[in-house]
């Protein structure tokens, strides 16, 4: 399958019927909440006149609750990507939103604009953690939304967070594997963080939350990825996007950001199943790895630190890192292919 190009749409706070306590949209899409069909229109023919495969491309509406908008506004946004859809210009349509935000009427209208993919910003499947965060809905609201847009033939995308309020490891996993179970086509891991004008940067100052630190939930979320691989779930986003906002200098006061965020994550992920993989099948004094350009660099880590840990752990005198036609989870080390995920070991079980 060809790269999906991506055409970003943000509706920030515009359907929005609470505020979430870790959630200051205007700050994290860095835009205001303006938005009309001729902006959808303009900002679809500039993204195309990048584009130098036409033949995959999505307009995805990103920010606040889409669903929750007026019906409108909604079809007047919509229908705007669709003459694009309609053109062949434009081969998919997703939309995020919430799962209180779902019902046959509202689906039986983004069937008629041609929308592809739902997802439901979910966040937490434990009651206490939605009620600390204020998210306004309880488990069975996410239960038969999910259902609902899987019946009517729509891809569920479901969107997770780790560190929020009253939640641990276990609450995390537990998620995952309900997003599992509901039949999620992809999903989404964000670290929680904390952004200036929140309610959670209130209670960070008090003292009453604290957030992960980096490597905590680098750990956590590697343990996450390793469910949805080997469930054959795609993760298409891990970590918040850095922006002019979204960065210590701007406004993320604390928490688990770094700008290579997913790297850090596949990284330690990578380091933990070639390391198992060396515990028990006893290397030579040179070891040759083949993988893709991402697992290469991934296997080599940042600034060359697993590469250098490996030489270390296993008294090795040379690492090479040469790329070869494998996928994504599939390495070659010296005369053996072996799977990643066959050999990762969960970190916080």
């Amino acid at each position: 399958m060809s790269k999906i190009n991506i055409i970003p749409i943000f509706v920030p706070d515009y359907g929005c019927p609470l505020r979430c306590v870790f959630c200051n949209q205007k700050r994290i899409t860095g835009v205001s909440t303006d938005i009309s069909s001729d902006i959808v229109t303009n900002t679809i023919l500039e993204y195309l006149s990048y584009f130098k495969r036409k033949d995959n491309v999505e307009v995805a509406f990103y920010g606040g609750s889409f669903t929750a908008i007026d019906f409108d506004i909604q079809n007047e946004l919509l229908k705007a990507a669709y003459n694009f859809k309609e053109k062949g210009l434009v081969k998919s349509i997703r939309l995020s939103t919430r799962p209180d935000c779902i019902n046959r009427k509202i689906l039986d209208n983004l069937i008629n604009f041609g929308v592809d993919t739902i997802e439901l910003g979910v966040q937490s499947l434990d009651e206490e953690v939605l009620r600390l965060t204020n998210r306004g809905h309880n488990t069975k609201c996410v239960f038969d939304s999910s259902k609902l847009i899987k019946k009517y033939g729509f891809k569920l995308g479901l969107q997770q967070m780790v560190g929020l309020p009253g939640e641990n490891f276990q609450k995390s996993y537990k998620t995952a594997k309900t997003f599992v179970e509901l039949g999620a086509d992809c999903v989404r891991i964000y670290p929680t963080l904390v952004i200036k004008d929140t309610a959670l940067e209130r209670s960070y100052k008090r003292g009453d939350y604290v957030p992960l630190d980096l490597e905590k939930s680098v750990s956590i979320v590697s343990d996450l990825i390793h469910l949805y691989y080997v469930n054959n779930i795609e993760v298409i986003r891990v970590g918040l996007q850095p922006t002019k906002n979204i960065n210590f200098d701007g406004d993320v006061l604390a928490g688990p950001f770094h700008p290579a965020y997913r790297q850090l994550v596949e990284a330690n992920y990578v380091f933990n199943a070639l390391s198992n993989y060396l515990k028990h099948n006893k290397p030579t004094d040179e070891v040759n790895i083949f993988g893709s350009g991402r697992n290469i660099s991934n296997i080599a880590g940042q600034r060359g630190i697993n590469k250098n840990r490996l030489l270390k752990a296993f008294k090795l005198k040379k690492i090479n890192l040469r790329q070869g036609p494998f996928d994504n989870y599939r390495i070659k080390i010296n005369e053996e292919e072996i799977d990643l995920r066959d050999f990762y070991i969960m970190e916080n079980l």
